[in-house]
């Protein structure tokens, strides 16, 4: 169940996380390559949710970089929502954010930064961020996103 009108401030989405037995490690707390799938799990239902991007002709990207600030640690008992927004975008690239929180309290967990590059898997390299997804993006976000240079 993704919500919208549960968003943390300034997000567009709010994606549950199931912290499942396995994301475990040792010490009893999620493992913090988990975290890295939770954002991809964010950015599945992102898309999911954005009219007039659900093609993969429109969105073929390459993940180039990925950071993860842990804030908290999670276990089993807590109720995750990752929280997701485009922070910006690049010629050929975007940037998501995300905000990883234990709803029930409000605790922060995680927070995150992807940067995404535009592709052409054909010519193997980074080709423009298409005007129609920055534009159906934008209107999903209800907001302008920031260009930076």
């Amino acid at each position: 169940m993704v919500r919208r009108e549960a968003k943390a401030e300034g997000y567009s989405l709010a994606v549950p996380i199931e912290v499942r037995f396995r994301d475990m490690d040792s010490m009893g707390h999620v493992n913090n390559a988990v975290y890295l799938t939770y954002f991809e799990n964010a950015r599945i239902a992102y898309w999911r949710a954005v009219p007039g991007v659900r093609s993969r002709r429109n969105l073929d990207y390459i993940l180039a970089r990925a950071e993860c600030d842990f804030k908290s640690p999670v276990t089993l008992d807590d109720e995750l929502f990752c929280h997701i927004r485009v922070a910006s975008f690049g010629r050929t690239s975007f940037v998501f954010e995300y905000l990883l929180r234990n709803e029930p309290n409000g605790r922060g967990v995680a927070e995150g930064r992807t940067v995404q590059v535009m592709y052409d898997y054909t010519a193997r390299k980074a080709e423009p961020l298409d005007a129609e997804v920055k534009a159906a993006i934008e209107e999903f976000e209800g907001r302008e996103i920031p260009s930076r240079t």
